[in-house]
């Protein structure tokens, strides 16, 4: 009967998250649609940069175009349901939460956003910039004839600012899983070296390979890497001071 009644519990929380999946699927469609609407005017400030001047783009495919609107729509999309995807987790771990973790994780919501939309900034305005000029400068120097693809241009940038963008919600989800007390500040010291090697490979792997690119892009992850330690370890204390209190409680009411 104990196994049933676990199995049971296994396929409920499996029935949740497909719900919740499936959630996150209709509304990223519905921001797909609304992207749709947007992508020419985010093309033509895209297109209008600085960074995008020095170039005459080119369609080498008949669905260059169309397949351009549709990664700017997709990419309008993600940024509209990132919220609705944090909120989402949140409420399918929620059930699992005391009343005072569930709150805490709420506020997560706007933040999520707002590190994302920083992260957006700094790879499109900082390291989107410098790392075109760098290949640019190496085909030059090199003597070759520029021809460049508009799909070419659009891969190039959101293979940089896309990965750069969620990997600046790192510190959130490091407090959050701290306080589900999945993750702590020991933990993560421990396997900072580990980290490290990670971010740098994350880092070379999504940027040119060039030195100035990687460094770049590697010293944010490293701080924001740190960053997650220095708010893992905010939380950890309090839950300890929580947990010492509650123990205090209960060992005076013992004595009671």
């Amino acid at each position: 009967m104990p196994l049933q009644s676990g199995a049971m519990t296994v396929v409920e929380h499996l029935t949740e998250l497909r719900k919740r999946i499936i959630y996150i699927l209709i509304v990223f469609v519905i921001g797909l649609a609304g992207g749709l609407f947007c992508a020419k005017p985010v093309y033509e400030y895209l297109i209008a940069a600085d960074t995008a001047q020095g170039f005459v783009l080119h369609a080498f495919s008949f669905w260059d175009g169309i397949g351009m609107y549709m990664k700017i729509a997709m990419a309008v999309s993600l940024i509209v349901t990132l919220p609705f995807i944090v909120y989402q987790l949140w409420a399918f771990v929620s059930p699992g939460l005391r009343p005072v973790e569930r709150s805490a994780a709420l506020r997560y919501v706007p933040y999520a956003l707002l590190l994302f939309v920083l992260g957006l900034l700094f790879a499109y305005y900082i390291v989107f910039p410098m790392a075109l000029s760098f290949t640019v400068t190496v085909t030059r120097d090199m003597g070759l004839e520029e021809t460049y693809g508009i799909a070419q241009y659009f891969n190039f940038m959101f293979s940089l600012v896309l990965p750069m963008a969620l990997l600046f919600e790192l510190p959130l989800i490091v407090m959050f899983l701290t306080r589900l007390r999945i993750l702590n500040p020991l933990r993560l010291r421990k396997v900072r070296r580990y980290a490290y090697f990670a971010l740098v490979f994350i880092a070379v792997v999504i940027t040119p390979p060039d030195f100035i690119s990687d460094f770049l892009v590697t010293i944010p992850l490293l701080v924001l890497y740190e960053f997650s330690v220095f708010l893992s370890a905010f939380v950890y204390r309090k839950q300890l001071a929580a947990d010492a209190a509650l123990e205090a409680r209960y060992t005076a009411g013992d004595h009671a």
